[in-house]
């Protein structure tokens, strides 16, 4: 089975009210759908683009404002994902349920259906600027394109999630993401590399670009990328696209699903099956050396 993947790299820009959101995203829609990929993905927290109109001086209650935008913003995902009849991850946005914030991303189908999934580990910014509230379920969607899972950004810098997802058989790990500097975006990048030849899937990474005049988002670094083993089957550097850092654009591949359970098996190596968990249930033995 071969899936085609567009991953957006979103330029977050000052806007005047919804509808210059709404336009930017119809836009990338769009360009992406011309293509005719089954996922479109995009980035995290893409959303905070509402900040630059809102009163952001209290950046607490600010982001808790952007909660008063969730229906348009389902709505408007929602549509287009049946419009183009793509499986979109509309990047993440920030929401309030039962008086807690969350850090979340939606799945669109295109039969109209919303699936969820929380970002369960924060960074700093979000527990001490934010105070958002972690995510304590791990999902696996099965679609007709593959099983995939969503680890929001810093949740592909912990392996675990990726090997339990994995496990129980994801094909593609989507990453929408958001980082204001180098250093950040590479943290993140070079662990999707990682959970790619630990798990032998497929990693797509999204990220957004450009600035804002609000408190934490006046830098972004980022770069879209679709991610590979690393083995013969694929990119010999296990990218299958990549974008230009920091422009906006789209970045469109082709997986093979196949390869994917082939090299499982007969791969040079195989890592998702040479687990030793018989040992790492041991605990760690500490040997004093003089």
């Amino acid at each position: 089975m071969t899936t085609r993947i567009a991953a957006v790299q979103y330029q977050l820009r000052r806007i005047h009210d919804w509808s210059g959101m709404e336009t930017q995203v119809r836009f990338m829609m769009q360009a992406a759908g011309d293509y005719k990929p089954q996922f479109v993905v995009f980035p995290e927290i893409f959303t905070t683009q509402l900040l630059s109109f809102m009163d952001a001086d209290d950046m607490h209650a600010a982001v808790r404002r952007m909660h008063d935008y969730t229906p348009r913003y389902l709505d408007l995902f929602r549509e287009m994902a049946s419009r183009w009849k793509i499986h979109v991850i509309g990047g993440t946005h920030p929401n309030m349920r039962e008086g807690r914030l969350y850090n979340t991303a939606y799945l669109f189908a295109p039969d109209g259906s919303v699936y969820e999934q929380d970002k369960i580990h924060r960074t700093r910014w979000e527990r001490e600027r934010w105070e958002t509230d972690p995510g304590d379920q791990l999902r696996l969607f099965e679609t007709p394109h593959g099983k995939i899972a969503i680890l929001i950004c810093y949740d592909i810098e912990f392996p675990e999630l990726s090997r339990l997802v994995c496990e129980a058989g994801a094909d593609i790990l989507f990453v929408p993401s958001c980082t204001d500097d180098r250093q950040g975006f590479l943290r993140v990048r070079y662990c999707c590399h990682a959970r790619a030849i630990e798990n032998q899937v497929y990693v797509v990474m999204t990220s957004t670009v450009g600035n804002l005049p609000v408190e934490g988002l006046g830098m972004h670094y980022g770069q879209a990328s679709i991610i590979t083993p690393s083995d013969f089957p694929f990119a010999r550097d296990g990218i299958a696209a990549e974008g230009t850092p920091n422009l906006e654009q789209i970045v469109v591949a082709d997986v093979e699903l196949e390869s994917l359970e082939r090299n499982r098996i007969n791969g040079t190596t195989i890592p998702l099956y040479d687990k030793r968990v018989d040992v790492y249930a041991h605990p760690v033995e500490l040997i004093k050396v003089s």
